[in-house]
């Protein structure tokens, strides 16, 4: 059994740090023998990675057509003859999403070329997007495009906060995901010793509080729906604060950043898995950093 790892751009190291048992590598692409390890900077796995042998840019499509409908070409190796082979295939073209959305429950099939006349393919992975990524329709009003970082967390656990649900905070300057969330209706209690950027602290439902997070403590707040942090911080750090605050507010759902300095700290990152029903994910928008998520409650369904 072959498993495929995608890099993010950039972080190749990381990942590869994380993997046993690498067969081959092209580009930011790990095929390894055995089943899926849990590989924290891996934006897409690909599941059951076959080799395919063609005789021809025909044969290579059909073959491909015979494993699954639609196909995201990762392009390294032969990369014009890689896309003579997807002009035979199923027209895909990723498109913006916009805010909320919801996940395509589609199954996307990912492949590349090895060679002139081989390919790795696996007709699924771990994420529904090609290579992992999600392009949102992108706005200017926000002071940064931190809030994209939020939108995916969101959209890659499927749960969104309601209208009038209690927001906290932490490391809110300069305010990308007040506003984000604001807008969603919540009301948002933000938190930052620096100032937020000029409009976003007088926005309907945001209460500004300008204190350390870390000298926050629970009683000090109502009850919370939803625990954020962006916080610049060790993980180590982080991970205190927030084992105090799920105990003050059990039933709250949390998405944090866990922010790495140079190339440790990683032993806080499994420490956080460990917290029943966390996951841990490297977004699209993330650098190098992870981000942890826990949902205690959800939406209703329709």
């Amino acid at each position: 059994m072959l498993t495929g790892y995608l890099a993010p751009e950039g972080l190749e190291k990381y990942l590869e740090a994380e993997l046993t048992g690498v067969k081959d590598k092209i580009g930011r692409l790990y095929i390894v023998e055995g089943p899926v390890q849990r590989a924290f900077f891996a934006q897409n796995i690909w599941h059951d990675v076959q080799l395919l042998e063609f005789s021809s840019i025909s044969d290579g499509a059909k073959q491909l057509k015979s494993l699954g409908k639609l196909w995201a070409f990762y392009p390294h190796n032969f990369i014009r003859r890689g896309q003579l082979i997807g002009e035979k295939l199923p027209y895909f073209s990723p498109k913006l999403s916009p805010f909320p959305t919801k996940l395509p429950k589609s199954t996307l099939g990912s492949w590349t070329m090895i060679d002139e006349h081989r390919i790795y393919a696996a007709a699924s992975g771990s994420s529904p997007m090609a290579h992992g990524e999600i392009h949102f329709q992108e706005t200017k009003v926000p002071p940064s495009r931190a809030y994209l970082k939020l939108w995916e967390a969101l959209t890659l656990v499927e749960v969104v906060p309601k209208e009038g649900e209690i927001c906290l905070e932490v490391g809110s300057s300069p305010g990308s995901w007040t506003w984000a969330l604001q807008q969603l209706g919540c009301k948002v209690i933000s938190v930052d010793r620096a100032p937020l950027a000029e409009g976003i602290a007088s926005l309907e439902g945001v209460t500004f509080l300008k204190k350390d997070a870390f000298s926050l403590e629970p009683q000090d707040l109502p009850q919370v729906d939803w625990i954020f942090s962006d916080v610049i911080c060790y993980p180590e750090k982080l991970l205190e604060w927030v084992q105090k605050w799920q105990i003050a507010f059990p039933k709250a759902n949390f998405v944090c950043t866990l922010k790495f300095q140079g190339d440790g700290g990683y032993d806080a990152a499994l420490e956080f898995a460990k917290i029943p029903g966390s996951k841990i994910f490297h977004l699209f928008h993330n650098k190098h950093e992870l981000t942890w998520a826990l949902i205690n409650h959800f939406e209703e369904k329709e």
